[in-house]
């Protein structure tokens, strides 16, 4: 297996934990909200 391909993928799982760490602090501060807030976020660009 490519060394670059294999970094990239450690580095995706990184950052899926990361996000998923985020969103459990916007949860705390958003409430149900979060999700809606999240999809208001991203349809902005």
């Amino acid at each position: 297996m490519n060394y670059q391909a294999l970094e990239l993928a450690k580095r995706i799982v990184e950052l899926d934990l990361q996000r998923d760490a985020i969103f459990e602090q916007l949860m705390s501060l958003a409430g149900e909200r979060a999700y809606e807030l999240l999809r208001e976020v991203q349809n902005r660009g």
